[in-house]
């Protein structure tokens, strides 16, 4: 994210993006949050039941440019609140709630590492 550089885990499979980060009461050092990839433009809706920790969450369009973001609290049981994508999109990401400030506009750029 611009001059940000974050290391993230992946969900890029459904399965992944179910489980999301669902009981992570924390990341481990050097991990700033968890990115979701679409293989298809798509607008998902999040939801934080049983989630530990308060997240911020990106919404990015087919280019990588920041088109909307949601600070969520976690739900310990239903009905929880969901958080919608504001439009189609490719790759939203969740960080810890208030560790980044992006604005939209903003671009994501990803590479992959081992």
């Amino acid at each position: 994210m611009g001059d940000t550089e974050l290391e993230v885990w992946v969900a890029d499979d459904i399965d992944e993006r179910r489980q999301g980060l669902t009981g992570v009461d924390r990341f481990p050092p050097g991990i700033d949050g968890m990115l979701f990839v679409f293989p298809d433009p798509a607008t998902p809706s999040f939801v934080m039941l049983d989630a530990e920790l308060p997240l911020d969450l990106w919404f990015f369009d087919d280019e990588g440019i920041l088109i909307g973001s949601e600070q969520m609290e976690p739900c310990p049981s239903e009905p929880c609140l969901r958080y919608p994508a504001p439009g189609e999109v490719s790759w939203a990401l969740e960080t810890l709630q208030g560790t980044h400030d992006f604005e939209p506009g903003d671009v994501l750029t990803t590479s992959a590492s081992d």
